[in-house]
């Protein structure tokens, strides 16, 4: 039975374009906002078979102004992403169809299938997690595609770096010097651009165990073509600022142990690092928000500011 009071949160253009996507004897049966996304709308839909069976796919769809003026160009990405990723062993979910110029649906729209699992964000099973993190990552950098994506864009400049209230001034002024020189040369690879622990699925139930494995990574609207020292950096922020300092200089070993090959010198690393670093002082509240939505109600806005404080200055102690 179609839950219609659902469904309708599905625009009727946009529902109508599903429609023509769905095998025949198909129809959308229920559908489930999904949380955790900063510049979409997520919804799980529910798909009746023919046998009498069910499926799901995962509707994304840009509606934010701000991001509809982007959406084109991520979502062009995603969908190669998503067609390229379909021929290696990396998990990613499979590409139903896509309107990037919102040609047929209400705002732009990606329709793709949905992988089995949930993210893991607590602290618990954290040591298990973070080898599995890291080899797949270095399993992504190394898909070789026919066509390279855009290359990278780095969006926060020395003079757009917000500096956390109580932060030794002298620690922050030095970090920023740091990215005001020229990026290091590097050899170029395939990158997610937002490789974290919100991108990446694990099996149910939570793992917590040696047992635990990744189900698939998703969020592909950033591809890009650069160096594997960007992704990594962005996850170790990530995992410094959801679980402490020393987590972010942790995954950064874990990679090479896996087999990735970052920066030979310290002062290059240090640059890709506190440039992620201090990409997140832009985001701190909303990330903030955003986590504390998925459980980590512990981390307010001042509790990630300090937790990234303290990462800055780790970087600056450890590789400065």
């Amino acid at each position: 039975m179609t839950n219609h009071d659902e469904a309708v949160a599905v625009r009727p253009l946009t529902l109508a374009w599903v429609g023509r996507h769905l095998d025949v004897g198909e129809r959308i049966v229920r559908v489930q906002v999904l949380q955790g996304g900063i510049t979409a709308e997520m919804r799980r839909l529910t798909i009746g078979t023919r046998d009498g069976g069910t499926r799901d796919l995962v509707l994304r769809s840009f509606v934010d102004p701000f991001y509809v003026e982007r959406a084109d160009d991520w979502l062009n990405r995603e969908a190669g992403a998503l067609t390229l990723l379909a021929g290696t062993g990396v998990q990613a979910p499979g590409l139903v169809a896509v309107d990037p110029a919102a040609a047929h649906c209400e705002y732009p729209s990606l329709l793709m299938t949905h992988l089995a699992g949930r993210t893991a964000l607590d602290d618990g099973g954290l040591e298990a997690r973070v080898p599995l993190l890291a080899r797949q990552l270095v399993a992504i950098h190394a898909v070789r595609p026919a066509e390279r994506p855009p290359e990278y864009v780095a969006l926060t400049t020395a003079d757009t770096v917000v500096t956390p209230k109580g932060a030794d001034a002298a620690v922050w002024a030095a970090a920023i010097n740091v990215i005001r020189s020229p990026a290091p040369p590097y050899e170029g690879r395939f990158l997610h651009r937002d490789f974290q622990p919100g991108n990446v699925l694990f099996d149910v139930p939570p793992p917590r165990s040696a047992d635990a494995r990744i189900t698939g990574v998703v969020d592909w609207a950033a591809t890009s073509w650069g160096p594997a020292d960007l992704d990594v950096a962005h996850c170790s922020t990530n995992l410094a600022l959801l679980h402490g300092p020393a987590w972010g200089l942790r995954f950064a070993e874990a990679y090479e142990e896996a087999g990735g090959v970052l920066a030979a010198a310290a002062s290059e690393r240090l640059y890709w690092q506190v440039r992620d670093g201090l990409a997140a002082s832009e985001e701190v509240q909303q990330v903030a928000q955003l986590w504390r939505g998925e459980g980590r109600t512990e981390l307010t806005t001042r509790a990630v500011e300090e937790r990234l404080d303290a990462y800055v200055t780790t970087l600056m102690d450890t590789l400065g």
